[in-house]
């Protein structure tokens, strides 16, 4: 069964890397040089080229020379692993199997943008990573193999990506065999089900001290590397946070945003209902006590 493969984020690498080692027959690779949209860009060229596969830096996946390469290279079916620009009729039609998509999370709900984001910052206890059959719309096809997935409290961005690689790289084997041997179920998503999620934009990840604790913690380890980071508005520039906790605080007379103490390079501030402390950050001069976030 020959595979061509899209992506270009470190999911996509992974992915590339697993089906390589299983000798699964991989006749093209499409991807990005860079990428403005994906904080986790990856380089997938150095696999291409140390395992002489074809390989064509892309802009538009639906160009009409980039469906000529698809075609030139007589895939059986298509891997669509981490890539963020719609994949037009021409290209879903292209194989006689289809386009094979993954997205990390418990489809027929949350689709859409963001999903290791939003799963985090909205504070869920599950999600699940999914693979399905690419259709015209986003995140609808039929679903060819969903495994669930805890999130624990302490949880973050880099930790559940791992956690979910660990599984999905285990079900592209096994989907990979499946269609080898023809034995692959498909189970049609229910349209009355499900939500979406939008795409997120820089004030998302604006910390505001008038948020409560755990809504603070959960967006500071929902933007985490690699992803951009949560961040704070300080001395009219933007600081980046990596790292935070949750702290107690009794101090119900205080303004949400007020710097309760700076010590060991931690910052603690007060929130709508206790305090956070800020453990990792880019401050160049740290706030003083009394000052305001």
């Amino acid at each position: 069964m020959k595979i061509f493969f899209i992506g270009n984020v470190t999911s996509s690498y992974l992915a590339l890397e697993r089906l390589i080692a299983i000798k699964a027959d991989i006749v093209g690779v499409a991807t990005k040089s860079a990428s403005y949209v994906n904080a986790d860009h990856t380089d997938l060229i150095p696999l291409c080229v140390s395992n002489n596969i074809p390989y064509k830096l892309v802009n538009d996946i639906n160009h009409p020379n980039n469906v000529a390469f698809i075609r030139d290279q007589k895939p059986d079916v298509i891997y669509c692993f981490g890539w963020s620009n719609l994949i037009k009729e021409e290209i879903l039609r292209l194989t006689s199997i289809g386009v094979v998509g993954f997205h990390p999370a418990a489809l027929p709900y949350n689709r859409g943008r963001h999903p290791i984001i939003w799963a985090l910052a909205l504070g869920l206890s599950k999600t699940a990573s999914t693979f399905f059959f690419m259709d015209l719309h986003t995140d609808t096809g039929d679903i060819i193999s969903q495994k669930e997935i805890s999130i624990a409290a302490e949880d973050d961005a880099a930790s559940l990506y791992a956690k979910i690689m660990a599984l999905a790289l285990s079900q592209i084997e096994d989907i990979t065999f499946q269609l080898q041997t023809n034995t692959l179920l498909r189970i049609p998503q229910n349209p009355d089900l499900g939500n979406f999620w939008r795409k997120r934009g820089k004030s998302d990840g604006k910390i505001d001290f008038r948020m409560n604790s755990i809504a603070i913690y959960n967006l500071v380890r929902a933007l985490t590397k690699p992803y951009v980071g949560a961040h704070i508005v300080f001395e009219e520039k933007d600081i980046i946070v990596w790292e935070a906790s949750i702290e107690s605080c009794d101090l119900d007379n205080i303004e949400p945003g007020k710097v309760l103490a700076v010590e060991n390079n931690a910052v603690k501030v007060k929130t709508a209902d206790g305090a956070i402390l800020i453990t990792k950050h880019e401050f160049d001069n740290l706030p003083t006590v009394g000052s305001y976030l």
